[in-house]
């Protein structure tokens, strides 16, 4: 059983170089690339992925997943460029050598999941059949506001369209803000579930916290993964950009634990939800 820890590195900086200095002081080896020198990953040109990609080689990095916003725009968008969007992405993912590609179910007008169902579900469809068809895999986020926002709709999702090529992600702070019980969302999802984005929120408020500190259950729920066998990618997805607080954090564990309140520079913030996570996995 090995977890592997990863983490969106646009939440350090945006450049790479920077992203790569912090990423190699905290010993990891892994990152979900969304945002990178100024754009996500998959509007980059050919030439500039292959830039990337050599940078990360001679870092010693891998891609745990590419952070595309596939799927993230509203039901009633248009499709076509964003459906040749994928298949640029896919032709990425390809380069840098990672399977993975983490999409969403789209945006819904409130109330009206019903109605947009059969939509929906047509244009997972294309996207299924496509990820098939060039090998790679889709893993479907839990958003506040799309389709799959709760556990249910998520395993309609699953029960359609699951397989080598489509998978599930299990986002803790997501759940928390769509008011979806995350031990609840565990139960009905765990055998789909590929891949994990690790942050916690706070259910009164909705603000993001370090993992542990807010109502979305994530040691209990890392604690059953680990009895139940799970072995993939833990990615940090710290977005702590209003986080002031840091009580609860083992003294020690970050070089910012214990300290005064502040605002958290990016670099700063990425450490302590690093730090918090391997705090949790000593426990586990």
């Amino acid at each position: 059983m090995k977890y592997l820890i990863s983490g969106f590195a646009d939440e350090i900086a945006q450049d790479l170089t920077t992203q790569l200095e912090n990423l190699k002081k905290l010993d990891m080896h892994y990152m979900e690339m969304r945002g990178v020198d100024g754009n996500n990953l998959i509007f980059h040109t050919p030439e500039k992925v292959k830039e990337i990609k050599k940078r990360l080689d001679d870092a010693g990095i891998s891609l745990s997943a590419l952070g595309s916003p596939l799927g993230k725009i509203g039901i009633e968008d248009a499709f076509e460029k964003h459906f040749e969007d994928f298949k640029g992405a896919v032709e990425i993912a390809h380069t840098m050598e990672c399977k993975n590609i983490r999409m969403f179910s789209f945006y819904i007008p409130e109330g009206r999941a019903k109605e947009y169902k059969g939509k929906v579900f047509e244009r997972l469809g294309l996207f299924a059949d496509y990820a098939k068809a060039n090998n790679v895999v889709l893993l479907h986020e839990n958003e506040k506001g799309i389709y799959g926002e709760k556990a249910l709709e998520c395993k309609e999702i699953m029960d359609a369209f699951r397989g080598e090529h489509f998978k599930a992600i299990f986002d803790f702070a997501n759940f928390v803000q769509a008011e979806q019980d995350t031990l609840e969302a565990y139960e009905l999802l765990k055998e789909d579930i590929a891949y994990i984005h690790v942050k916690d929120a706070m259910k009164a408020t909705g603000q993001v916290v370090p993992a542990g500190m807010g109502d979305g259950n994530v040691e209990v729920i890392l604690r059953k993964l680990y009895t139940d066998g799970f072995a993939g990618y833990l990615s940090l997805e710290p977005h702590l950009f209003n986080f002031t607080g840091f009580a609860g954090l083992e003294k020690g564990n970050a070089d910012i634990g214990g300290g005064p309140a502040k605002v958290l520079s990016g670099e700063e913030a990425f450490a302590l939800a690093h730090a918090s996570l391997q705090s949790i996995l000593k426990r586990v």
